[in-house]
């Protein structure tokens, strides 16, 4: 286990580098034409594959550890309207890239996408088929909430080309899931993934630690159950407490949550028991088997990050996505969608694309960015592979990144890193503090009031 004193010097509010620039940046005034203009521009640029992301908002009640853009809805019209206009989206964009770039990565997320029906995911599936030219080993996922799964509803999503699951199970307790207010799984998660597993689905089973009633002990018993299922990874989430972004948050507070040293605790018996069990870590949260694509990919030094999550450099492509709120990352931009369903619904009808916020990013965005991904993915940086991938020299990618190596010296102390003039190695105890290492990366940091959750 990490060294208490070390985490407490720490444990600060940090972004959690999911994207660069954290999303906080993105600006107002960027409009409809600026997003088509970056999808046309978006052909030019590397790499070539595309990635299709597609919110979906809706959820029938509302968790209370909640942290996505999501809308408490159980009303059938809306959901209907709402799929019409995804699918306007999908057509209006696809009218604007390179048909014979293949999309290698589709994702579901929410919200909870297994809110619709199947046959209104079939919809949207069958207009991505007809607009789209599909990679032959394309990963198709979706995240499902495991209260509202049956066999019909597998076997249909089956039919539909799934090839990944993400199951929120959050905890196998009951009681902390009823404080949370989330509902248990209808079927035994077991039964689940054996079904999914058996029919070649790669399978993810997702938790969160930090709820209230949890305990470390506990939580690990929940890390044992999943294991006990074998899925191909597991996610060990840890929550946000972000009570002044999202105010519902704040009910959790009254049975209590638990402080940094019991999630800490929580974090390391479950980071054991996984690594016992044979399961290799990705990054801080993620586990996978052997076998995976992504236990292969952080060996040969080539795991990759987008908004979808962890991916390999063989499969990412820019992000182009569809739905309310949702977060286009492309080669030199980030666009935003409106987070307000009617509005989304409205500009679609218009054939308007449904903008709220982006990012043009220059020379300097694009260095940090491969910079921070490559240590948050890889646990290293080498000057020279990165600085290739920019078609840039070393030395320019350290001007543009303003590096400093005054900066990594007390972190080497530490013992979270060594460095020298070619590459800098992240330590096995700095992989627990990858945030703050990143954050050494990033010169806006301190650009404006931004408040992130900390550290541990």
């Amino acid at each position: 286990m990490i060294d208490q004193k070390l985490l407490n010097k720490y444990n600060q509010p940090l972004p959690r580098y999911t994207s660069y620039p954290p999303a906080t940046f993105f600006k107002d005034g960027f409009t409809a034409s600026d997003y088509i203009k970056a999808v046309e521009e978006s052909n030019e640029h590397q790499p070539k594959a595309i990635s299709l992301y597609l919110h979906i908002p809706f959820c029938t009640q509302l968790c209370f550890y909640c942290g996505c853009t999501t809308l408490i809805s159980r009303n059938n019209n809306l959901y209907e309207d709402y799929i019409d206009a995804i699918i306007k989206e999908i057509e209006l964009i696809a009218g604007h890239i390179d048909n014979s770039r293949q999309v290698t990565q589709i994702h579901w997320g929410g919200g909870t996408p297994n809110a619709l029906s199947a046959d209104q995911i079939e919809r949207i599936m069958n207009a991505i088929y007809l607009n789209y030219t599909m990679a032959s080993n394309a990963e198709v996922a979706i995240e499902c909430n495991p209260a509202y799964l049956t066999i019909e509803y597998i076997d249909r999503l089956l039919k539909m080309g799934f090839n990944r699951m993400s199951l929120g199970i959050q905890d196998f307790d009951k009681k902390i899931l009823l404080a949370s207010n989330r509902e248990p799984s209808a079927m035994p998660v077991k039964d689940i993934v054996r079904i999914l597993r058996n029919h070649g689905v790669s399978v993810n089973l997702d938790f969160i630690y930090g709820l209230p009633y949890q305990t470390p002990e506990s939580f690990n018993e929940s890390i044992k159950q999943a294991i006990d299922a074998r899925p191909d990874r597991i996610v060990t989430f840890s929550y946000a407490h972000v009570p002044w972004v999202k105010s519902h948050q704040k009910t959790l507070e009254k049975n209590g949550i638990p402080g940094p040293d019991e999630k800490m605790q929580m974090f390391d018996n479950a980071r054991e028991t996984l690594l016992e069990a044979g399961y290799i870590a990705i990054g801080m949260d993620h586990y996978a088997l052997p076998e995976d694509p992504l236990s292969i990919a952080i060996k040969s030094k080539t795991l990759h990050r987008n908004f979808q999550g962890y991916c390999t450099r063989d499969t990412t492509g820019q992000v182009y996505a569809f739905g309310m709120s949702a977060i286009s990352q492309l080669h030199n931009a980030y666009v935003q969608n409106t987070k307000n369903v009617p509005a989304y619904i409205e500009a679609i009808k218009k054939g308007e694309a449904p903008v709220e916020k982006g990012y043009l990013m220059d020379d300097t965005d694009i260095a940090v960015r491969e910079v921070i991904n490559e240590i948050m993915c890889n646990n290293r940086l080498n000057w020279e592979e990165v600085s290739g991938r920019i078609n840039k020299t070393a030395e320019e990618l350290k001007t543009l990144t303003a590096f400093d190596a005054k900066k990594l010296e007390p972190l080497a102390e530490d013992g979270l890193l060594s460095f020298d003039d070619e590459e800098i190695t992240v330590t096995p105890t700095g992989r627990f503090l990858i945030r703050n290492i990143a954050a050494i990366f990033d010169p806006k940091l301190n650009a404006g009031e931004k408040r992130f959750s900390k550290t541990i």
